[in-house]
């Protein structure tokens, strides 16, 4: 349990439950509260899921899955009223166009779904907006996926400040250093999770290349 979120089971697809598990523990370990690492709005709003389908999702529910332009639709009215411009206001039409590079008349009919997106109209209104690939087109689980797995990186980094706060020493250790800067720990943790051990080799093989760079001071 996640303080209201179960572990999502075999109704959620791909990724999804293995995320979960590895923030929900990441969180105890560093005494973040559940209802703050899994805000139900802030997931929401970074990966482009409903609330109602991230709580639910979260819960190990199916939610049901919209359609590619169903999904588009929903996700762009999110863009539209949560990415605004600096004086707070949303963007126009015309101003979605000229960003994406697309005439006014193809926005407009993006926008109003009398057109069905191609991935080339969501590559360049994802640029526009300044979201991550996929934001306008990945199905329900695998968008929260991702929003969960910055929110990873996010826990990760923190654990790993705090780590070097712990044992200041650790700072002129150059060895020490590159664990940290590139957040080697957290790619190897997150590695163990990998379904083969073909990927998981692949991943030990690049970290002895990057370690084999670095030496320890002579003691």
């Amino acid at each position: 349990m996640t303080d209201g979120f179960e572990v999502p089971g075999a109704t959620a697809t791909g990724l999804l439950p293995a995320v979960v598990a590895r923030v929900a523990s990441l969180a105890d370990r560093l005494g973040a509260p559940h209802s703050e690492v899994f805000d139900v709005r802030r997931l929401s709003a970074a990966s482009g899921v409903p609330e109602v389908v991230v709580a639910s999702l979260l819960n190990g529910r199916s939610a049901g899955e919209p359609d590619l332009q169903a999904r588009f639709l929903q996700r762009l009215d999110l863009l539209r009223r949560t990415r605004l411009k600096p004086n707070g206001r949303r963007y126009t039409q015309q101003e979605i166009a000229d960003g994406a590079g697309m005439s006014r008349q193809q926005a407009g009919a993006l926008i109003n779904g009398d057109r069905r997106p191609t991935m080339e109209h969501c590559d360049a209104i994802q640029r526009f907006f300044r979201v991550h690939a996929g934001f306008l087109s990945a199905e329900d689980p695998e968008a929260l996926a991702g929003a969960l797995q910055r929110t990873e990186q996010d826990l990760l980094q923190r654990l790993a400040d705090r780590e070097r706060q712990a044992d200041p020493a650790t700072a002129d250790d150059p060895l020490e250093r590159l664990l940290q800067d590139h957040g080697v720990r957290g790619i190897a943790w997150r590695a163990a999770q990998l379904p083969t051990d073909q990927h998981r080799d692949k991943v030990a093989e690049w970290l002895d290349m990057l370690l084999e760079s670095v030496k320890r001071p002579e003691s």
